[in-house]
């Protein structure tokens, strides 16, 4: 009897202590199985980049001569197709092979260009922002300078100004799927910990308060029966 009455005062204080913790988890697992994930990611918005197509010979810029190249490869680009320089611990750069030199980081202008190009969404581009490698905006989460590209539907597509890529789409839908996956991980700030003391100790009490809710149930039922 005394064993009953404790355990179930304990389970009732745990029950308290992890129902707010215990309602959120359940209300973002929801909210994020509500559409399907290739539309959460706004797949079907951007067309494939076409293939390179060169009209002589790909020339690559003497300035990388002796420099400690990470990777170098040929893309598609609104004006034209692009060498992409990586340099290990360096910048990239981009330099056009029809003359072998390089070419400056994109404007807005450009940035806005590489997205009409394979946007394949409804509405126009509403507003172009340049974003900051040390502050960079929570939905793109890369350090690096990019041009953010407002659509009118609500996508924000990333353009990054040096290698001229599209980096991140993030929809409307996308934006709140981030805000319950923080929720459910209770990480607002960085949305990425999945390992932090809160998240642990909530998990760690509510498997308490579960196991305590197991050995409850049959003392109850026996309770009952006698």
């Amino acid at each position: 009897m005394n064993l009953r009455r404790t355990l179930r005062r304990w389970h009732l204080w745990l029950g308290w202590l992890v129902g707010v913790p215990l309602l959120l988890w359940t209300l973002s697992g929801f909210v994020m199985v509500l559409k399907p994930i290739e539309e959460v990611r706004g797949a079907e918005l951007l067309a494939p980049l076409a293939p390179v197509r060169l009209a002589g010979p790909a020339l690559l810029p003497s300035e990388i001569a002796g420099l400690p190249l990470a990777k170098v490869t040929l893309e598609p680009r609104v004006a034209g197709p692009r060498w992409v320089i990586e340099v290990q611990g360096g910048p990239t750069r981009l330099a056009d092979p029809a003359t072998g030199r390089l070419v400056p980081p994109l404007s807005a202008a450009e940035a806005s260009a590489e997205v009409q190009a394979r946007w394949r969404g409804t509405g126009g581009i509403a507003g172009v922002t340049r974003t900051s490698a040390d502050d960079p905006p929570l939905d793109l989460r890369r350090e690096t300078e990019a041009w953010q590209v407002r659509m009118a539907d609500g996508t924000h597509l990333y353009v990054e100004a040096a290698s001229g890529r599209i980096l991140a789409t993030r929809t409307r839908w996308w934006r709140i799927y981030d805000l319950m996956w923080g929720l459910h991980i209770m990480d607002l700030r960085g949305r990425e910990d999945t390992h932090h003391p809160l998240l642990v100790g909530f998990a760690a009490f509510s498997l308490l308060t579960v196991l305590l809710a197991l050995v409850l149930l049959p003392l109850s039922t026996r309770r009952r029966r006698s």
